[in-house]
């Protein structure tokens, strides 16, 4: 397996760099993303295989790839390989490299989406292929979908897929971002993250009115621009409480933290004083583990430089935690902004739908293959279920009931907080160890999973 591993590992590498390079960049807007060549790259890259393959295609250029390999047993459960082929756009003054060029240094792969998730697309593409080219028998059907517009929240991606072409997308188990990180403990033993939860999504568009007036005399006036920017301190400001359930005791447990941090980080009026201690990216992951998050992200709204604004259009990013719904989320930005400041502002949903937090449950074959493959690099290894703060493709199965994990396996050279700082960040890069373990873990799952 050695030298296969070794060859699977540079092929994985080199579909990384060229998926980056094809800068498939998602603003949210109906004609970006140009996800198509990514899509188009996986095509070519699984023809061949006996693989059937279809293309779906919502809107001009947002094409997505569906790849289903047969198992043997028309009754055996169905496992997904989902990742998406979108990326989130970039400052490119802020990178010491091109952004797009996916270069190879020393032992990492540099670019946009290295992390977030082509490392894990382009993984499971060549595990797939792999698997097909190999003719090596399971069970199951093994689908391999590479998905578009899942950074703009999936409406001509996993979404509207999910709801129109069920009889292609079929399957028992979803496979996808982001999990796999080892956390090393004192006594030298390792805990490993893999993802069963994620947070809703809530966003709201917060329009803000005033009365027009003329630039020379500000005196007294009803700007809505000085409203919008009150709103924004008042929401920055805003504390909605921690809440410390159990899935957040466990990763706080795993962290490996001295006694007295441990204990405040456990400690809903505690909490805020602990983590001013950690590293940036740590503190800002377990702060959105255990809170309900508001990032005010855009602002829009003037018409003249000498004319008082009457309308400004705040866009406010919005995780929810398990159990909150859109009036939890009314409610939160009602005692943030104040009854005075309210009356001038209209709330909008960002997303039709409600995304609700979604989660999957443990007690699943599914599980225990990942347990079981994460024992074979780790060994000994204590897997520990978590939750995203970020919102993924994962949730349109698990409306459907499918369970879903983020998975992958990560070096224990990378540490949480660093990981989690190169997420829609400068200088995104992974380490090609870590797309050794994670191609390696997708083989050994498909081993396990129909055993």
């Amino acid at each position: 397996m050695g030298d296969t591993l070794d060859r699977l590992t540079e092929e994985t590498a080199e579909l990384l760099q060229q998926m980056i390079r094809n800068e498939c960049v998602n603003d949210g807007t109906p004609d970006s993303g140009h996800e198509y060549r990514n899509a188009r790259l996986l095509r070519d890259e699984l023809e061949g295989t006996g693989a059937e393959i279809e293309m779906f295609e919502p809107h001009p250029g947002r094409e997505s790839i569906v790849a289903r390999r047969r198992g043997t047993d028309p009754d055996a459960p169905t496992l997904m390989l989902m990742g998406h082929t979108d990326v989130v756009p970039v400052s490119p003054e802020g990178w010491k490299v091109d952004p797009f060029g996916g270069d190879r240094i020393g032992d990492e792969i540099w670019g946009r989406g290295a992390v977030d998730m082509l490392n894990v697309t382009s993984s499971m593409a060549v595990a797939f292929r792999h698997i097909a080219k190999a003719d090596i028998p399971h069970a199951g059907d093994i689908v391999y979908f590479g998905v578009a517009d899942e950074e703009a929240g999936g409406p001509l991606g996993a979404k509207v897929l999910v709801e129109e072409q069920w009889d292609a997308l079929q399957c028992d188990y979803v496979l996808t971002e982001y999990g796999g990180t080892p956390l090393v403990q004192n006594d030298g033993s390792l805990k490993v993250l893999l993802t069963t939860a994620e947070k809703g999504t809530g966003a709201q568009m917060i329009i803000v009115h005033g009365e027009p007036g003329h630039g020379s005399m500000p005196w007294g006036t009803d700007n809505a621009i000085m409203k919008a920017a009150a709103i924004v301190r008042r929401i920055e400001a805003y504390n909605p409480g921690a809440k410390i359930d159990t899935l957040f005791e466990s990763r706080i447990k795993a962290q490996n933290f001295d006694p007295d941090t441990e204990a405040r980080l456990l400690d809903p009026g505690r909490i805020d004083e602990a983590l001013t201690e950690l590293e940036p990216g740590l503190a800002r992951n377990l702060h959105s583990c255990c809170h309900t998050s508001f990032s005010p992200n855009l602002i829009e709204g003037g018409t003249k430089i000498n004319t008082i604004p009457d309308k400004v259009v705040l866009g406010v990013d919005i995780r929810t935690l398990p159990g909150e719904t859109n009036a939890d989320i009314v409610a939160h930005l009602t005692e943030a902004i104040g009854p005075e400041l309210m009356a001038s502002v209209e709330l909008k949903r960002y997303f039709e739908d409600e995304n609700i937090s979604t989660e999957s449950s443990t007690d699943t074959p599914l599980w225990s293959a990942l347990v079981d493959s994460i024992h074979m690099t780790y060994p000994g290894a204590t897997v520990l279920p978590s939750m995203v703060t970020g919102g993924t493709d994962a949730r349109f199965f698990r409306r459907k009931g499918i369970p879903s994990y983020g998975a992958g396996l990560l070096s224990k050279d990378i540490s949480l907080g660093e990981f989690m700082s190169r997420f829609h960040g400068h200088n995104e890069r992974i380490d090609i160890e870590s797309l050794r373990l994670t191609t390696k873990l997708w083989l050994d799952v498909v081993d396990r999973l129909w055993a």
